[in-house]
């Protein structure tokens, strides 16, 4: 087992990583002596992971609240289903939420949490890869709009994040591939070792051995906690995270939050980011395909398919947090473990998506 922190003064919080850890999730709680603990999960992990959660009700006084299973279903309705399950069962402001899933049961479960009786506490408990090493660290909660992703939500810390690997021993191929486009993420912005280990390790860690997932889980988390703590609400250094995620979310919002997976659609944004940077000069040819051959090491899709217009993809863009007076901020690489942040205009944007097509 592993044990990472996240520093933030009073805020701060561990991160424990390992295998069949959940007794120390019941040992947590225990020692908090919340009033009331809700679970909220998704119909699919329900179907997975029901008895786990039923032995859990047996250490904890647990209510369980269950959600469709789909990017979709990340909204202000479902939001407002949750209070309302909250309000029903008297929750009250020393009571705690555990998110028990992927990056949509986390994000919504930790907005809920940051705006019920203004602030409950909450748990991440991440299953998926992604989550594991994204979506549980660093407080971002938010619920996506019909005209953008994540546009509607709060910077809130968790509490406690445990990372139980064995949970990927259930996950599908597709959502673990996805999972992989955030630890490229990583790698790129931040870490050439891993961006060499992640090429070195394919066969491993495609394979799930266990001790080379557990070392770039844990790299991850170091990364990003490194970046939260010295920038929680994003006001600089932290906006680094967001490599792949200006076209990423594009793709995601005028495809309707259906057509792909996070991670699918951030694997199209780094490579289309990579070629902007190719565009002015900060990388050459050989960098940007570098990363384009790692993603595509890794069974994801670098292409952005020709049908997705590129205006309609601009137009995404515009209403991104990132845009600033109608220009739009992205984070370009320099290198293999270096990145940097520069406002582009549309037309370079749309040539990159150009070169960018499958």
């Amino acid at each position: 087992m592993e044990t990472l922190r996240v520093g933030l003064g009073e805020r701060s919080y561990e991160i424990i990583i390992g295998e069949k850890i959940l007794d120390r999730l019941i040992e947590f709680i225990q020692s908090k002596r919340y009033s009331s603990t809700g679970l909220v999960t998704n119909e699919t992990l329900w179907d997975i992971y029901k008895n786990t959660i039923v032995e859990l009700k047996k250490d904890l006084p647990l209510s369980i609240f269950i959600i469709p299973d789909g990017e979709e279903y990340k909204d202000i309705l479902w939001f407002y289903h949750l209070h309302t399950k909250l309000l029903q069962n008297r929750f009250d402001r020393s009571s705690c939420l555990i998110a028990f899933g992927g990056g949509v049961v986390g994000d919504l479960t930790g907005f809920v949490a940051s705006t019920y009786m203004r602030g409950i506490d909450y748990i991440q408990v991440p299953t998926t890869l992604l989550a594991q090493v994204d979506s549980s660290v660093g407080g971002k909660t938010a619920v996506n709009h019909p005209l953008g992703k994540n546009m509607i939500g709060t910077f809130y810390q968790p509490v406690f994040v445990l990372i139980d690997t064995g949970f990927l021993k259930t996950l599908p191929q597709r959502e673990f591939r996805a999972g992989m486009a955030e630890i490229i993420k990583y790698a790129v912005i931040w870490d050439e070792k891993l961006f060499s280990f992640l090429r070195e390790n394919s066969n491993k860690i495609s394979d799930m051995d266990h001790h080379a997932l557990r070392s770039i889980i844990a790299r991850s988390c170091e990364i990003k906690a490194e970046v939260v703590s010295r920038d929680e609400r994003e006001s600089g250094l932290r906006a680094i995270l967001n490599y792949g995620h200006t076209i990423g979310h594009a793709i995601e919002t005028v495809t309707g939050y259906r057509r792909f997976l996070h991670g699918e659609a951030i694997a199209m944004g780094m490579y289309g980011e990579a070629l902007i940077a190719r565009g002015r000069g900060l990388i050459d040819n050989s960098t940007a395909n570098e990363i384009k051959g790692l993603i595509k090491l890794y069974g994801l899709e670098p292409s952005i398919p020709g049908e997705l217009r590129g205006n309609d993809l601009i137009s995404s863009m515009l209403l991104d947090k990132k845009a600033k007076a109608g220009r739009i901020r992205i984070i370009l690489p320099e290198r293999i473990g270096k990145v940097t942040i520069e406002e582009i205009d549309k037309e370079e944007i749309l040539r990159a998506i150009n070169d960018a097509r499958v």
